[in-house]
């Protein structure tokens, strides 16, 4: 067994400071854990409650730092190339209740209590098919807990706004209007949420659904604006949003 892990099965402990309270135990991460030459590792996620696979990603360093600081599961992204929270965008975190790491340290175990679905086709487990083998059993019935293209069609626009914002503040150009809200300084962006804050509530009082929501929508993009201005990501929030999430507000706050 590696210094610093409790072996389970086939399987060793690691413990972050932010699990300490939820395990009772104090350890440290292993510095045997072995990382391909990409420096990623295996990581399976599976239902602390039922034992049911869930989803298979990968974590750098980094993404095995973060989660034990956070006690949310975050991964590495080969396809975007960069560290990613579990239900940034969904909302669909896992909070981690422990990971282990197998006999040859080359892949790890979260033990999860995951929010809705874990799979981005709306199924509970990524692994709700099975291949076609006489004398094997089926897969179990899917179970859908969303709607993958009305989720994700709202939340990711988001991004891709937020990207054009950040676009417009690089390369200003004449007669954007979000280049002269820069340009202006963080004052003008101030004022007009403020604006549009009020134009919101006024559509609320009013019982105008379709004018309120035409209202947040342009108090929504004033405050990516105010976001690009700092240089915040709409992740960050989304970060914040699922640090808080389930938990009362004396034990966030």
């Amino acid at each position: 067994m590696a210094d610093g892990g409790t072996a389970v099965g086939h399987w060793k402990l690691v413990i972050g400071h932010s699990l300490l309270g939820v395990m009772g135990m104090t350890t440290r991460v292993p510095e045997g854990l072995r990382f391909d030459a990409n420096g990623l590792i295996p990581a399976i996620a599976q239902d602390a409650e039922n034992g049911q696979i869930l989803m298979h990603a990968y974590m750098n360093a980094e993404a095995v730092a973060r989660t034990l600081e956070t006690g949310l599961a975050h991964y590495y992204s080969r396809s975007r190339q960069r560290l990613w929270r579990k239900g940034e965008e969904s909302g669909h975190v896992q909070r981690v209740r422990a990971i282990l790491y197998d006999c040859d340290e080359d892949a790890l175990l979260l033990k999860v209590d995951q929010a809705v679905a874990a799979c981005h086709t709306g199924n509970r487990s990524c692994f709700y098919r099975a291949l076609p083998a006489e004398g094997m059993a089926p897969a179990d019935a899917a179970d859908r807990r969303f709607e993958p293209a009305t989720m994700y069609r709202g939340l990711g626009i988001l991004a891709d706004v937020y990207g054009v914002i950040l676009d417009r503040k690089a390369h200003p150009s004449e007669g954007s209007y979000v280049a002269s809200l820069f340009a202006k300084g963080q004052d003008q962006i101030l004022k007009k949420i403020v604006e549009e804050s009020a134009e919101v509530l006024t559509a609320s009082k009013d019982g105008d659904r379709r004018q309120l929501m035409y209202e947040m929508a342009d108090l929504w993009f004033h405050t990516l604006v105010l976001l690009a201005a700092h240089e915040i990501r709409p992740e960050e929030i989304a970060e914040e949003l699922g640090r808080r999430f389930g938990k009362r507000k004396a034990e966030y706050a």
